[in-house]
């Protein structure tokens, strides 16, 4: 499992967490039945308040992509339909912003050419900080 906060952000490292591990458990990067870490070992290892972590798992655990185990740990749900529909909704939202970004991009002057090397280049770093 892999997070990454920017601390410079305008979005709640909250949000932030909570929208990568949703993702995550969506796109089947965490798969059904993976341990995630403890509270404490997450919130030490973002440097982040304990209850930080505690309410971005309730909340995941509200939406059914994970489960709260007491005294055992937490761990990714099986999907769901409910599961489903919201990589789908997820997915359709996505393409909006990407369609609204690539549109932005045009109205700056970036040619297709630009934007097809910085779609490249940013796919590339996103498939390294995976690994």
């Amino acid at each position: 499992m892999f997070v990454h906060i920017e601390r410079g952000s305008s979005v709640p490292i909250s949000r932030q967490i909570a929208e990568q591990l949703r993702s995550q458990c969506l796109s089947g990067t965490l798969i059904a039945g993976d341990k995630l870490p403890s509270v404490r070992e997450l919130a030490q290892q973002l440097a982040v308040n304990v209850n930080t972590v505690f309410r971005i798992y309730e909340r995941l655990a509200a939406e059914g992509l994970i489960e709260l185990r007491h005294g055992d740990g937490t761990y990714v749900c099986p999907k769901s339909l409910k599961v489903d529909a919201q990589l789908e909704t997820q997915r359709d939202k996505f393409g909006l912003e990407f369609d609204a970004l690539i549109q932005q991009g045009v109205m700056l002057g970036f040619t297709a050419n630009e934007l097809r090397t910085r779609l490249t280049s940013a796919l590339a770093t996103a498939r390294n900080s995976q690994k």
